[in-house]
């Protein structure tokens, strides 16, 4: 049997969720990249050097790159709207990053160009992707647990302590940390629950007047059938919870604890927005402290996005980077998941499938609108300190 042929991929934006992207992109045989855009001639230069892609300065020519057929949106969160309209006009299918946009009519109007140009939307990769919490539904889903009814979600990182620009900073740009990380918790206690949620009371920590943004947030979820989730996350970076995780990192890595305080290390060396926005630029793909992922680096373990408990009718589930523990009511089981051959390769499954076979993508255009609801009502319980 011939070899599948792959989704010829254009990808506009290589920053930091591209770099993130890179290895599922150069290792899965179902995709291939054959043109890029960005403002950096650095960047272009790289994948030209990488990929022998063609490359374009802007999304408009790459759209209509006779070569592209499928779109990958990555990049800055304000852009996306923008960008995916632009794919559409020109038919071509389109994978973007998480968030889908920052308001929900740019989240209406990205489904409806897409369903009138008669090409798959498809919003990722958030971790609502990870094989361990698609495990945890399926066993749901097989009914032996019963319902879920109450979820713990819970994350620590330094994300907001990371070299950013200006915008990243910004809330009405999208920046802080309910667009960029939310996104992610949201669609994995969704995916958990198996719903729409209908209720949010949030707080939110903005306490940092370096930092003018969200620097964490706690929010309590309700679902139609009566499940309930709290979701908590700081960006604040100091406790990490990958140590809750044995150690393996986000993105399914093990930690080297001697890492630790890094992100506030790098941001002391900096004095101004400027100097903080080329240093991300500079450790960013192609620039000139960009050090390009080793093959050897392919993580282990699956990603996750910290601690997450679901507690169910008859066993609470607890997934892990390498499967999922049940808690029933006379014994434990480990439910394990082999190692990953490629990362995030359960987006590709979720695009191809979209692209290639004509299936309904789960984190299509009306699940990640219904996922930016959510962020979105987040902040207004926060600023109006009452429930949405």
């Amino acid at each position: 049997m011939d070899a599948p042929r792959p989704l010829r991929v254009g990808v506009i934006g290589l920053g930091r969720a591209f770099t993130l992207m890179l290895a599922t992109l150069r290792e899965d045989p179902r995709v291939r990249i054959v043109a890029g855009c960005d403002p950096r001639a650095a960047a272009r230069a790289q994948l030209e050097r990488d990929f022998g892609a063609r490359t374009h300065e802007d999304a408009g020519a790459l759209v209509e790159d006779p070569e592209v057929e499928a779109v990958y949106v990555a990049s800055p969160h304000g852009l996306h709207a923008g960008h995916v309209r632009l794919a559409a006009a020109a038919r071509r299918h389109v994978l973007v990053e998480k968030p889908m946009a920052i308001t929900l009519r740019d989240c209406a109007d990205m489904i409806e160009a897409c369903a009138r140009a008669g090409v798959s939307l498809v919003v990722g990769p958030s971790h609502g992707f990870d094989a361990p919490y698609l495990l945890a539904r399926r066993i749901v889903d097989a009914g032996d647990v019963g319902a879920p009814r109450m979820i713990h979600a819970l994350n620590c990182t330094d994300f907001l302590y990371r070299p950013r620009r200006p915008e990243e900073l910004d809330t009405a740009a999208g920046g802080g940390v309910v667009f960029s990380q939310a996104a992610h918790q949201v669609d994995v206690v969704r995916l958990l629950a198996g719903g729409r949620a209908t209720r949010v009371h949030a707080a939110v920590g903005r306490w940092d007047p370096e930092r003018p943004t969200e620097v964490a947030y706690s929010a309590l979820l309700w679902f139609a059938d009566g499940a309930f989730a709290s979701l908590t996350y700081s960006g604040a970076g100091r406790f990490d919870t990958d140590a809750w995780m044995d150690g393996i990192g986000e993105l399914g890595v093990r930690r080297d604890p001697a890492a630790y305080g890094g992100a506030r290390r790098r941001l002391a060396t900096v004095r101004t927005p400027e100097a903080e926005a080329r240093l991300k630029a500079d450790a960013t793909y192609g620039g000139p402290a960009w050090t390009p992922p080793s093959k050897d680096a392919v993580p282990r373990a699956h990603e996750h996005f910290g601690p997450v408990l679901v507690a169910c009718e008859r066993a609470d589930l607890r997934p892990v980077p390498d499967g999922v523990w049940v808690y029933g009511d006379a014994a434990r089981e480990h439910r394990r998941l082999p190692p990953p051959r490629v990362p995030r390769a359960e987006v590709i499954d979720e695009w191809w499938g979209a692209v290639r076979e004509g299936v309904a993508p789960l984190h299509g255009g009306e699940w990640s609108m219904a996922t930016t609801e959510v962020c979105v009502a987040l902040l207004e319980s926060a600023r109006l300190g009452r429930e949405v």
